[in-house]
């Protein structure tokens, strides 16, 4: 019969738990009674090994002082806590140092330093106030605009993205940018979280005073340009749907690509806003956008919406002083009529006289037609002053287009005809739908030869077949038209809706849509300086216009901030092609023999080739078409990459640049 054991006891169990604590106590301070014996006997030999000690690395420790102090660091944990062991550790193994961390630690502490200048509100206002009128804009705030835009790609609007900033870094964002893209970033996660300082308000608020100032010529660049040349290329500023170069978008591009962090570029920017609304409600114009034209189509967004808010502004200003005009000339007709003395020309105002004989006062005059009067007064025309259409961008157009092939309403169309309609009514008392038409659309109106020679005859002509059809639009139009001048109109076009819209959409604009806008302006503008020096250079030129022709192509694509890195890099090439020709001349001639260099020039000549490389079989299985002319000469514009065995077919179809190049 096999006995079975009792179970240990409490008090056994922790007899055995004391008993084997104790000797693990025991094992500890026995090592650290050796670890001393070792450390006495090995600072009596340190003379004799000495030399042996040298050729070891400085980082080197022996194997006995390691073990020391990891028990050394584990007593200290546990009587101490590991807070106040860190600190003392500063101190107490301060000699046991290597030199090259002593070394490491003045690199860093001077960077940041750099960096901290870099960051400061002050310097970057006198920065931005010392630029040169022929630099272009340095590379670093184009790559500093690019990486932006990876960083707002994790944001729908702005201010999520001002919101979600803190909580990571841009620089993470954007690992295909190159270190030296992005160095200017690396800022740390505290400032990015807490943005400008309280000191930097009175600099910023100087900032944004010289943005808006045009008296003040901020970042105003000198611009060669010839529009009269006829072999005048379209503006390179529209090839990239970027703004003009001398117009406020560029400038607020090279403004916010200063600042060090994504989340100050869009501080900054909420700042721009608010200056914008305070302008539109104080009535004063944006500096460095056109007064009054039409959005121009062929420029970014950000430059057509605020195109739309000048013109406004001298909207609002006409539509004022029309109402003031009409309002006096009634109180001159109330005046005229209570002395009875109306004639068909009384001072400034106008009559037309009616089949009756009734004189009837004309509103909202123009200007008098040539050549035309009304079939059945025979009273002159007059044009009259009408509504002004509504300013459409570019994403207007879009939605407007969408809207007519969806529900096949011809939209705005009727409601400007009729508005046309009641202000003809108003200048020319008397007319008739004909008149209008003769006025309106003159296609629509068909001349007939009196035959009979009498000039009182009323036919004179007829409207066109649309025109007589049963159910017309324009006749219906016209008879439910009243005589009433534009400025007494509903108005087609609401400006101050469509401003405040405007203004409304910029606020939670999307950061990532922001900044590219802001990159191909800024990116256009360097180029278009460049242009007139780097064309007339026999050597540069090839290499200058190979890239040129890159980045509109990349940038015409549809997903050209895939390639931000690579536009950067022909950027910096661009720059030092300006600054330091005979670097770049000299890496040209290296590149093929070293392609191996350390020189950061070269490599980036390396990296441009594989950029610019085309399809080689591609090009080599090419069969030419018929009509195609078969010349052996070569290219008056070699392609870049032929510098590194490499034949490029990107820009093949392209004609031919014209010698003499000019800017539009």
């Amino acid at each position: 019969m096999i006995m079975e054991t009792a179970p240990p006891s409490l008090v056994s169990k922790a007899r055995t738990a004391f008993n084997s604590a104790a000797a693990k106590a025991e094992r500890v301070f026995t090592d650290l009674k050796s670890d001393r014996e070792e450390e006495k006997q090995s600072t009596r030999n340190e003379n004799d090994s000495q030399e042996e000690n040298e050729v070891k690395p400085q980082g080197w420790r022996t194997a006995h002082i390691r073990k020391k102090q990891e028990w050394q660091n584990k007593l200290k944990y546990l009587r101490i806590g590991r807070k106040e062991v860190e600190d003392q550790d500063k101190v107490e193994d301060s000699a046991m140092a290597a030199p090259f961390y002593d070394e490491n630690l003045i690199i860093l502490k001077a960077k940041q330093e750099q960096e901290a200048k870099a960051s400061d509100v002050g310097c970057l206002v006198e920065s931005l106030n010392a630029v040169d009128a022929n630099s272009i804009p340095p590379a670093s705030i184009v790559k500093q605009l690019a990486a932006a835009i990876e960083a707002g790609k994790r944001a729908k609007t702005v201010k999520d993205f001002v919101a979600s900033s803190g909580s990571s870094s841009p620089v993470r964002e954007r690992g295909g940018l190159s270190l030296s893209a992005v160095k200017s970033l690396v800022l740390g996660e505290k400032e990015d979280k807490l943005g400008f300082d309280s000191g930097d308000e009175e600099k910023l608020v100087s900032l944004i005073n010289a943005l808006f100032n045009v008296d003040s010529g901020f970042l105003s660049r000198t611009i060669v340009s010839d529009l009269e040349s006829p072999t005048n290329r379209p503006s390179f500023a529209k090839d990239l749907h970027a703004a003009p170069p001398s117009s406020f978008v560029v400038k607020l591009a090279e403004v916010i690509g200063s600042f060090t962090t994504p989340r100050r570029m869009t501080l900054f920017w909420c700042k721009v806003v608010d200056e914008l609304r305070r302008c539109w409600n104080e009535e004063k114009h944006i500096p460095w956008i056109p007064l009054d034209n039409n959005p121009d189509l062929k420029s970014c967004l950000l430059h057509q919406w605020l195109q739309v808010i000048n013109c406004c502004l001298a909207r609002k200003a006409r539509s004022i002083a029309a109402s003031e005009a009409l309002d006096a000339v009634m109180r001159q007709a109330s005046s005229a009529n209570e002395e009875s003395d109306v004639s068909e020309a009384t001072g400034s105002l106008l009559y037309a006289k009616s089949n009756s004989g009734e004189l009837i006062l004309r509103l909202g005059v123009y200007h008098q037609v040539e050549n035309l009067t009304m079939l059945e007064t025979g009273e002159p025309v007059y044009a009259p002053i009408t509504q002004e259409g509504p300013l459409l961008t570019e994403d207007l157009i879009r939605e407007t287009e969408e809207l007519v092939l969806r529900t096949g309403s011809m939209g705005a169309g009727c409601s400007q005809l009729l508005s046309d309609m009641q202000a003809f009514k108003a200048a020319n008392p008397g007319c008739i739908l004909e008149d209008f038409v003769r006025w309106h659309s003159p296609p629509d109106w068909t001349e007939n030869g009196n035959l009979s020679g009498d000039d009182s005859s009323p036919v004179r002509g007829q409207l066109s077949t649309r025109m007589q059809k049963e159910g017309n639009l324009w006749r219906e139009l016209w008879e439910t038209a009243k005589p009433l001048p534009a400025v007494k109109q509903a108005p087609l076009f609401d400006e101050d809706l469509a401003v405040e819209g405007i203004l409304n959409y910029l606020e939670d604009i999307p950061a990532a849509e922001l900044f590219e806008q802001l990159f191909t302006s800024l990116l256009s503008l360097g180029f278009v300086m460049v242009e007139p020096v780097l064309a007339t250079n026999d050597d540069l030129s090839k290499l200058f216009f190979e890239c040129k022709d890159y980045v509109v192509a990349i940038c015409q694509g549809g997903a050209w901030t895939d390639k931000l890195d690579d536009l950067c890099q022909v950027y910096e090439t661009v720059e030092t092609m300006l600054l330091r020709p005979e670097e770049v001349l000299r890496s040209m001639k290296q590149t093929e023999d070293s392609p191996s260099s350390g020189s950061e020039t070269k490599r980036r000549f390396k990296r441009l080739g594989f950029i610019f490389r085309g399809s080689k079989e591609r090009k080599q299985t090419r069969v030419p078409s018929e009509t195609e002319p078969k010349s052996t000469e070569p290219s008056p514009r070699q392609s870049f990459s032929s510098l590194f065995d490499g034949k490029s077919s990107l820009f093949a179809k392209r004609p031919p640049r014209p010698e003499n190049v000019t800017l539009v």
